[in-house]
């Protein structure tokens, strides 16, 4: 009985003790709070006013899970991170019951069916197709489906890892984003795209001048298959790219040539690049150092502008054409940018697609020009659409960090991610598994293309890229739907 009442009076004695370094915290906060001037809410309301701050920090994870539908959240909605995730575990991807998605929201593509599609025997696998036939090395492309620029840096080098075997198993390329080529993006043996930004890291020279010693030392290595040019991208267009300078560590400075601890930040533009018979000066310079397919990346603002690119074209002939156009969407992207930049500058990929295809088409460049569409294309619905559209070949970023177990914590930029890919803090990297990681990557390249392979058996073709704009309808304001090539004739092919 002596040692119950003894360990009843230590109990108490430990909850006064608490209550009263908790009145003492909160007595140190009132006054705190009280006397700065800072933020009118604390000031009003000492103490209380906090919370606040802590439900507004909370808030981002309340929704997600709690309160937002499957298909209401932003950029990516819990159907759209559910589908990749089921596709990277191998899972089935069948559901019952009857579609959750709203048809009747505009701009939604329905694709349509055929009365009598191909019997199982008649159907095709999607072949190799050649980008850069003027090239000494053109490049065959085997997947419809790829990985789009993602710096190392702005990703971890577990993340660069895992794509790089991942892409390889699925038999897509990895593109390198604008950080320069590191020993991870060579690891697992996939086809590389290098990428060279406005700050050309890792082929620049000491002044930042783009260096022909270092594009032939990057040409050399058999997985570089072509390299691209980035003019702007749908995160920012009109500025370069932004790493902040606590992601930059002694392994990425050397890579791309900055101190550690330094801000990776990339001019808005090519400084020898002022117009487009200067743009076609420079891809056919690296084409001709490297001997690879070069091609560029933009982020559109207006079709009206790259008329004068074609006409370019025209004059020079077909063997000076970029060997691939890369179309980005303006819904922002993986890198970091300024709030205005992602949300209000730069045409959404839905309509920038359409209008460079037929740019492309009626200045006769159709085979000689490949399209890659880029920007918010994460299911085969959407990798579908693009191809009946126009595109070539389609990319994502956020689709394969999705593979990777992105949670859409939205935290790329603040070197906190908890799953690991876009942090460089050795323990949360420890997270992300590689040996597991890449078989998710490869699982969701081909669950991907394997699905478009199926929408495009329904709508009535044997592969993907037979299909056109006439075999999808896209919903108008009032609910009803119309053809595509309705709305948004294809040009006519010489």
């Amino acid at each position: 009985m002596g040692y119950a009442m003894a360990a009843l009076e230590y109990l108490a004695l430990i909850f006064v003790f608490l209550i009263g370094m908790a009145s003492a915290l909160a007595i140190v906060f009132f006054v705190i709070d009280k006397r700065q001037k800072g933020d009118a809410i604390r000031r009003n309301y000492p103490v209380i006013g906090r919370f606040r701050h802590l439900f507004t920090e909370l808030g981002e994870f309340f929704r997600q899970y709690f309160f937002a539908m499957d298909r209401e959240e932003m950029p990516f909605n819990r159907a759209q991170r559910n589908w990749v995730a089921r596709a990277c575990g191998g899972k089935s991807n069948t559901i019952a019951f009857g579609s959750t998605r709203n048809l009747n929201v505009p701009g939604t593509p329905i694709f349509m069916n055929a009365v009598f599609p191909p019997l199982d025997d008649q159907y095709a696998s999607t072949e190799p197709m050649v980008i850069g036939p003027h090239a000494r090395e053109p490049y065959a492309a085997r997947s419809i489906f790829n990985v789009s620029g993602m710096s190392y840096g702005a990703i971890s080098k577990p993340a660069v890892q895992a794509l790089s075997k991942g892409a390889a198993k699925a038999g897509v390329w990895l593109n390198t984003g604008e950080g320069g080529l590191s020993p991870y993006h060579l690891e697992g043996g996939c086809d590389v795209v290098y990428q060279i930004g406005t700050a050309k890291f890792g082929v620049r020279d000491e002044d930042g001048n783009l260096s022909d010693d270092k594009l032939r030392e990057m040409a050399a290595k058999p997985q570089v298959k072509m390299f691209e040019i980035k003019l702007s991208q749908g995160a920012k267009p009109g500025k370069g790219g932004i790493l902040p300078g606590e992601k930059v560590t002694q392994d990425i400075a050397r890579i791309r040539g900055l101190r550690v601890g330094q801000d990776g930040i990339s001019p808005n533009r090519h400084k020898e690049v002022n117009s487009f018979p200067e743009l076609l000066d420079l891809i056919n310079h690296i084409r001709e150092v490297t001997g690879k397919p070069v091609g560029f990346k933009a982020c559109i603002g207006s079709a009206d502008p790259w008329e004068e690119l074609f006409e370019e074209i025209a004059k020079r002939g077909p063997e000076c054409a970029p060997d691939f156009i890369t179309v980005d969407g303006g819904e922002g992207g993986t890198g970091a940018a300024p709030m205005p930049l992602m949300d209000l500058v730069g045409m959404p990929l839905r309509e920038a697609l359409v209008r460079m295809v037929d740019l492309r088409d009626k200045h006769g460049m159709h085979d000689r020009i490949r399209i890659i569409a880029s920007g918010k294309l994460i299911n085969p619905g959407d990798v579908a659409w693009a191809i009946c559209a126009g595109a070539d070949f389609v990319t994502s970023a956020r689709g394969f960090m999705f593979s990777l177990g992105c949670i859409q914590a939205l935290k790329c930029n603040r070197n906190t991610c908890p799953t690991g890919i876009t942090t460089h803090d050795p323990h949360l990297q420890h997270g992300l598994v590689v040996e597991d990681k890449f078989e998710r990557v490869a699982k969701y390249a081909t669950s991907v293309i394997k699905e478009v392979e199926t929408i495009a058996h329904s709508v009535g073709v044997a592969e993907p890229r037979l299909m056109r704009r006439r075999h999808v309808r896209l919903v108008r304001d009032d609910g009803s739907s119309v053809q595509m090539n309705h709305l948004r004739p294809s040009v006519p092919l010489e």
